[in-house]
């Protein structure tokens, strides 16, 4: 069983004016996206069509508050390099890994830009063919 996001206690209020923000943006761009997981401080939306290696939807992206900031994951970025190299200087300074942006607060402009992101990185993600999805010969 998958264990409940730790709540911010200090910065409570503005994690959750953030978090709100980017779950908002994430269900108006991702309109065709199934939601796996809506519970406070955590929401989590996956492909309608294409499924992890056990037959899971494929995640696509997350919203989340954490102990010190509030994380987006955006698997496309991972997965699309193209996409990945779009990424404004701004945006990327928000990056920690390969595909999560992490805020206190959060500027319109990257609400945009990751709106942006959000909507080319699921049409992208359903064109590609994974690997696990190839017929065995």
């Amino acid at each position: 069983m998958a264990s409940t996001p730790k709540r911010a206690t200090a910065a409570g209020p503005e994690f959750e004016k953030t978090f709100a923000t980017l779950k908002d943006m994430l269900r108006k761009q991702a309109t065709k996206a199934i939601v796996v997981r809506d519970v406070p401080g955590d929401f989590q939306i996956a492909s309608p069509t294409l499924v992890d290696r056990i037959g899971r939807p494929l995640t696509l992206a997350m919203v989340q508050i954490k102990k010190s900031y509030v994380s987006f994951h955006l698997i496309p970025v991972y997965a699309i390099q193209a996409l990945a190299k779009t990424i404004s200087p701004s945006l990327q300074k928000r990056m920690q890994g390969k595909a999560c942006f992490n805020f206190t607060d959060v500027e319109p402009a990257h609400v945009r830009e990751l709106a942006t992101l959000t909507k080319k990185g699921a049409a992208e993600l359903e064109r590609i063919e994974l690997p696990w999805a190839r017929k065995r010969v």
